[in-house]
């Protein structure tokens, strides 16, 4: 069972937040995604992002980092709003984006990779490859030479580099062997412990209420459900019940 690293509740009440959704609708051009879009993020917490695929995960990264067109409402990072800032404002003021397709340099080296664009701070090539290993003893090789677990540790490094206070994930796990998620999840504890808030985008549930405080369950773009991370530990059939009802929406019926 994957270890738990919430934040007492007095704590997290405590903070100001500093993400915050407010009636967001986004998408592509014409095409809406997202839609009335409500999250309130405090600093040093993390929330789980849940969903089928389709539903809107990948969005809600990329209208924070300012990846997708932003229709209606407000993106708040730390009380600015960011709608009008464009994506490398917003990774200077401390947004950092680990995408799914991972998008290392593959001509690059593992040192180099982690070393453009990175800004001093506590995040330095030291601690990041203590954090990962592997990625010492593979430090010259280029980026296409890598594993993809290693390629998902030398992602999470390159944005850890640019020295976040929020750090996005998309569907990390994805593809991953167990003994790789074991070791991400070790990595995941840390960066709990170092205070670090976190938006993490996970298909696979019980992994990522495992890592969070809380969660958002999308259903065709739309939070269908909001609940603390335990308690839907506790109680699965709440978050089944929901995905269900999106999985019988979506799924056409045959023709007699």
């Amino acid at each position: 069972m994957a270890e738990t690293f919430p934040l007492p509740s007095t704590q997290r009440a405590a903070e100001a937040p500093i993400l915050e959704l407010a009636g967001v609708t986004a998408g592509y051009g014409a095409t809406v995604v997202l839609e009335d879009i409500g999250v309130a993020l405090p600093a040093g917490s993390a929330l789980a992002v849940l969903g089928r695929n389709g539903t809107g995960k990948t969005t809600l990264m990329r209208t924070i980092v300012g990846q997708a067109d932003l229709h209606r409402g407000h993106v708040r990072f730390d009380g600015l709003d960011m709608a009008s800032e464009p994506c490398w404002r917003r990774t200077r003021l401390g947004v950092g984006y680990v995408p799914q397709d991972r998008d290392i340099f593959p001509s690059l080296t593992v040192l180099e990779n982690m070393t453009v664009g990175a800004r001093p701070g506590r995040w330095d090539t030291d601690r990041l490859f203590g954090l990962f290993p592997p990625l010492a003893n593979r430090r010259r090789h280029f980026g296409n030479q890598l594993s993809g677990g290693e390629q998902q540790m030398l992602a999470i490094a390159r944005a850890l580099a640019l020295q976040p206070r929020l750090l996005l994930l998309d569907e990390p796990f994805e593809g991953l062997a167990p003994a790789l998620v074991e070791t991400l999840l070790r990595v995941f504890a840390e960066l709990r412990r170092s205070g670090l808030s976190i938006v993490l985008a996970e298909q696979h549930a019980r992994l990522a209420l495992g890592m969070t405080d809380e969660a958002i369950a999308l259903v065709r773009g739309r939070i269908a459900l909001e609940a603390a991370s335990h308690a839907l530990l506790d109680a699965p059939g709440r978050l089944d019940d929901v995905l269900t009802v999106q999985q019988t929406v979506t799924t056409p019926k045959l023709q007699e």
